[in-house]
C-alpha cells in the first residue's frame, strides 16, 4: 500500500517538472518570435470608493473663522494617507526629484484648499516644484486622471545671495554688469494645465530670499506654453499654484492679484497673462542690471499714450504746493504730453492751492490722505501712506510716479516708450530703492492688498519707502539719472555731482533737504545747517530756480512760492549760526537779493 502511494507521488512529481520544462521551452520559442509570455502572480489590490476628490465636503469652518488645531483622530487619518501615498509612490516607475529646497518647507499641506482650487476637470497634465515623493503621490491620488509630474530643478548656486542679485552700484554707462543665473526646471515641457509650487518660508526675511524668486521664476517659465508651429511665440499660459503660508506673499509684481482668480488657505490659484509672464521673465533677475536703457529717447509722439500719466501725491498742508507747479512746467519744458494727475486731499489742501496745480496743468483728482499707523502724530511720515493710493488710477495702464520735490531736467517718457515694469525705481542703497520715482501698474485689488497690510507690514525706514519695498523686494534698476539724489557720500563727490548737472546728465534731481523754494534763491540754504550739508548743491539749487521763473502765469509762482515768515525767521538763524561758526563754504557772507525777503521785512 505505502509502497503504491510512494510510486505514484513520483509519477506526479515527474510530470510536474516535465510540464516545467514544456512551458520553458514555449516561452523561449515565444521570445525568439518576437512575443513576450509573462507568468506572473497578481495581488489584487483593496477596493476603493468611486468618489472624486473633489465631491469630498469642506471642512466645518470654526466659529473664530480660523482653522481648528487638528484633533489627534485627524492627525492619526492623515498619517495613514501619507503611509498609503508613500506605498504608493513605491510602485512608480519614474524616480521622483529631491527638492532642492527642502529647508523651510516642511509645514503641512492643506489638501483640501488645493481641492476647492482645482476644481476643473479640464485639467489634463500638472507639474510640480518642491515637492517631495510622498506629496507627489499624494497629488496623483488627488487628480487620477492628470498626467502628474515631478519637475527637477537644481539649486541656485552658493554665490547667488541677495546682495548678489541687488548691489548697491552697477556699470549705468554702458550697462555691462552682469546677473548671477539660475538653473531652469528641468525637463522644461511646456504645456502644462496646472504648475504648482510649494515655496519654502522662514517666518523672519522671507521677502528677500533667493529660494523663493528662484521657484516662482520657474514656475512662471514652466507655466507659458511652446511656440506655435510658425515658431512664434505661443500666447497662452497653464494656471499657477503657489502654495505659501500667509505671511510670505507671492511676488505681486509676478503673479499679480489681478491675475489672480481663487486663494483658498495657503493655496494661491492664478491665470496668468502669457504676454505679461513672457515680458517679466525677459528682465533681469534683480536689479544687478538695468532694467531699461538709460539713454535719453527723442520725444515721441503722444499716440497710443492716452493710458499713460505722470502722478503726484500732496496730501498735507500747502508746503508742496510751489514744487508741484515747478515740476509741471519742468515736465512740459521736457517736451511731453502726457497726462498729468495730482491727487490731492481736499481737507487739507485748500481750494485756491487746488486751483493753482490746475491751473499749472494738473488734473486734481480727490484724495483721500492715509495715516501710517506706526507714525507718531504729527511726525513728517504720517501720512506718506497716501502714495497707495496711486494703485487707484485704474483709468491708466502705466503711471510714473514723481515726488513733489524732483524736477525734470530731461524728457522721461522712455519710460512709459521702453516698457518698464511694475515697479522700476532707482536704488537708494543695496538692496532697497527710491519711492521718489516709480514706474507702477494701477490696480484696485494691489491697492486693498497694500492696505490690508498695514498694521503687519514693517517698514525700515517708517515711512511709504520702507512699506513698499517689503511688498515689491523683486524690484527693476532705472538709471539714476532718473532720480538722481541731491545728496553727497563724501566732499570728494561734489565735483563730479556739479559736472554730471552741468552737463545735462539727468532726467530728474530730487531735492532732498530743505527745499529750493523754502531758501532763499541766493543759494542752497542746507549748508548753513551742517546736518544738512550734505544735501547742498548750488548748481542743483540753480536749475530749480530758473524753472520757478518759467511758470506761467507768473501769478503762481508769486502767490504759492512766497517766503513765510516762519521760514525766514529759521534761515535767518541758520545763517547767524554759520556764521559764528565760521563755516568754511562761506555762504553765510553773501549778500541776500531774494525779493521774497524783503516783502517779509516790511
Amino acid at each position: 500500500m505505502n509502497g503504491g502511494v510512494r510510486k505514484t507521488r513520483g509519477i506526479t512529481k515527474l510530470l510536474v517538472i516535465l510540464v516545467f520544462f514544456a512551458f520553458a521551452i514555449v516561452a523561449l520559442l515565444a521570445r525568439g518570435n518576437g512575443c513576450c509570455v509573462v507568468v506572473q502572480l497578481a495581488v489584487l489590490p483593496r477596493s476603493v470608493p468611486a468618489v472624486s476628490p473633489w465631491d469630498a465636503p469642506p471642512p466645518a469652518s470654526h466659529p473664530s473663522g480660523k482653522t481648528p488645531t487638528t484633533s489627534t483622530g485627524a492627525r492619526a487619518a492623515a498619517a495613514s494617507e501619507k503611509s498609503e501615498a508613500v506605498a504608493a509612490s513605491s510602485s512608480e516607475e519614474e524616480e521622483i526629484p529631491a527638492r532642492p529646497y527642502a529647508a523651510d518647507s516642511e509645514w503641512d499641506i492643506q489638501w483640501e484648499s488645493i481641492a476647492r482650487s482645482l476644481n476643473d476637470t479640464g485639467i489634463v497634465r500638472v507639474g510640480l516644484l518642491n515637492f517631495d515623493s510622498s506629496e507627489v503621490a499624494r497629488w496623483r491620488i488627488t487628480l487620477p486622471a492628470a498626467d502628474v509630474r515631478a519637475v527637477s530643478l537644481a539649486p541656485a548656486a552658493d554665490a547667488v545671495t541677495w546682495d548678489a542679485l541687488y548691489p548697491g552700484w552697477v556699470d549705468e554707462d554702458g550697462n555691462r554688469s552682469s546677473c548671477p543665473s539660475f538653473p531652469d526646471p528641468d525637463p522644461s515641457l511646456h504645456d502644462y494645465d496646472v504648475v504648482a509650487v510649494k515655496l519654502p518660508c522662514r517666518r523672519q526675511g522671507c521677502s528677500r530670499d533667493v529660494r523663493r524668486l528662484h521657484l516662482q521664476l520657474s514656475a512662471a517659465k514652466l507655466a507659458l506654453h511652446g511656440g506655435s508651429s510658425s515658431g512664434t511665440p505661443n500666447d497662452k499660459a497653464g494656471m499657477v499654484l503657489i502654495l505659501s503660508e500667509p505671511k510670505c506673499l507671492p511676488l505681486p509684481n509676478l503673479f499679480p492679484c489681478k491675475h489672480l482668480a481663487s486663494r483658498h488657505s495657503h493655496a494661491w490659484l492664478y491665470r496668468p497673462d502669457a504676454a505679461y509672464l513672457r515680458h517679466r521673465l525677459s528682465l533681469p533677475v534683480g536689479s544687478c542690471q538695468l532694467a531699461v536703457p538709460s539713454l535719453r529717447l527723442t520725444p515721441r509722439s503722444a499716440i497710443g499714450s492716452s493710458r499713460q500719466a505722470y502722478a503726484t501725491v500732496l496730501h498735507s498742508a500747502d508746503a508742496y504746493v510751489c514744487g508741484a507747479i515747478a515740476l509741471a512746467r519742468s515736465i512740459r519744458d521736457s517736451g511731453s504730453t502726457r497726462d498729468l494727475v495730482a491727487l490731492v486731499d481736499a481737507e487739507n489742501v485748500g481750494a485756491e492751492q487746488r486751483a493753482a496745480l490746475a491751473a499749472a496743468g494738473w488734473q486734481v483728482r480727490p484724495s483721500p490722505r492715509i495715516r501710517n499707523p506706526r507714525a507718531a502724530g504729527g511726525a513728517y511720515n504720517e501720512w506718506n501712506y497716501s502714495k497707495f493710493r496711486l494703485w487707484q488710477l485704474t483709468d491708466y495702464d502705466t503711471v510714473v510716479f514723481l515726488d513733489a520735490d524732483l524736477l525734470v531736467l530731461g524728457n522721461m517718457d522712455f519710460l512709459f516708450e521702453s516698457g518698464a515694469p511694475e515697479l522700476s525705481a532707482t536704488v537708494n542703497s543695496g538692496a532697497r530703492f527710491n519711492s521718489g520715482v516709480m514706474v507702477l501698474e494701477p490696480s484696485n485689488c494691489t491697492f486693498e492688498m497694500l492696505m490690508a497690510g498695514v498694521h503687519d507690514i514693517d517698514s525700515y525706514n517708517g515711512g511709504d519707502q520702507g512699506y513698499l519695498n517689503e511688498v515689491f523686494t523683486w524690484w527693476h534698476r532705472l538709471p539714476r539719472r532718473a532720480n538722481f539724489l541731491k545728496y553727497v557720500w563724501a566732499e570728494g563727490d561734489r565735483a563730479a555731482q556739479a559736472r554730471a548737472l552741468g552737463a545735462e546728465e539727468v532726467h530728474a534731481v530730487h531735492y532732498l533737504g530743505i527745499k529750493p523754494w523754502l531758501c532763499y534763491r541766493d543759494y542752497d540754504c542746507n549748508w548753513n545747517a551742517p546736518e544738512l550739508r550734505r544735501f547742498a548743491s548750488d548748481e542743483a539749487h540753480a536749475r530749480w530756480w530758473a524753472v520757478h521763473d518759467r511758470i506761467e502765469p507768473a501769478e503762481l509762482r508769486d502767490r504759492f512760492c512766497a517766503l513765510g515768515k516762519g521760514q525766514l525767521a529759521m534761515l535767518e538763524q541758520h545763517r547767524r549760526d554759520a556764521a559764528m561758526a565760521s563755516a568754511s563754504d562761506g555762504h553765510w557772507n553773501r549778500a541776500i537779493t531774494d525779493p521774497r525777503r524783503l516783502v517779509n521785512q516790511s
